[in-house]
């Protein structure tokens, strides 16, 4: 592809700006979708009154379960239906056929589901402290927890979108089948420390999971992994997820080009 090969010519500022042009594209088409406001706004609100209501737990315990829940469904809500979205209205081969790579188009969309994600996760923090008396003891860590996870989350979504259909419901099935399971194995709702050894191992697997234990870290819980290894844990998810996105994604272009 032409767009391909001419964007090595491109500087580091040109391709950023390639990029976030695509993200507020995706921003003004997506943002207001029916979709991307269930599952990424209503969605975890729901589920926290599933898992509050009738426990005897002080409200401010159970923030940051609902900050890491915001910030998985709200960060890969958006990406999921970009590409098939596109698809459907043929849309996506008309985009690359314009000067951007498909770096650019994935990049993009990871960019639309982190400022959104961003955003979001920001009104459960407001809630928990304002309102539910949560204490925030380490904002530096929360601050950096919120763009490592949100940019990991938001690649998640730009993956999920490699799925080769033009049918946004088989996207949203296949990334209710990855989210679903994460909520449960992650300490979203059980700590890590309460999990049965078998349960810790499969955790490990789980980007949330590090998630969760730097959130609970930032809001004065003892840390059950550690700071260093979360975070290293986080890029090395974003790497894999947005290199996996890109190569499924180019192997799909091939079969159609």
């Amino acid at each position: 592809m032409s767009a391909e090969k001419s964007s090595g010519k491109l500087t580091l500022v040109e391709h950023w700006m390639l990029s976030l042009a695509i993200a507020k594209k995706n921003a003004k088409i997506y943002y207001l979708k029916p979709p991307v406001l269930i599952f990424g706004l209503l969605f975890p609100v729901f589920m926290f009154l599933a898992f509050a209501v009738g426990r005897n737990l002080p409200a401010a315990s159970m923030v940051p379960g609902l900050i890491g829940m915001t910030v998985l469904f709200a960060a890969s809500s958006v990406g999921p239906l970009i590409a098939p979205w596109e698809r459907q209205a043929k849309t996506y081969e008309r985009l690359l056929a314009t000067p951007v790579s498909l770096w650019h188009i994935v990049l993009g969309d990871v960019w639309a589901g982190f400022l959104y994600g961003l955003v979001i996760s920001l009104v459960p923090l407001a809630l928990g402290v304002l309102i539910f008396g949560a204490l925030l003891f380490e904002p530096a860590v929360f601050l950096v927890t919120l763009f490592l996870a949100v940019y990991c989350f938001a690649s998640l979504g730009a993956l999920l979108a490699a799925l080769p259909t033009d049918m946004p419901s088989n996207v949203m099935m296949l990334a209710t089948l990855v989210r679903f399971p994460l909520l449960f194995v992650s300490g979203v709702f059980v700590p890590l420390e309460q999990m049965p050894a078998w349960g810790r191992s499969i955790a490990l697997f789980s980007p949330l999971t590090y998630t969760m234990d730097l959130i609970r870290l930032a809001f004065g819980e003892q840390p059950q992994i550690g700071p260093q290894f979360d975070m290293t844990a986080l890029v090395a998810f974003t790497a894999l997820f947005l290199g996996s996105a890109y190569l499924l994604q180019k192997k799909g272009l091939s079969r159609v080009f």
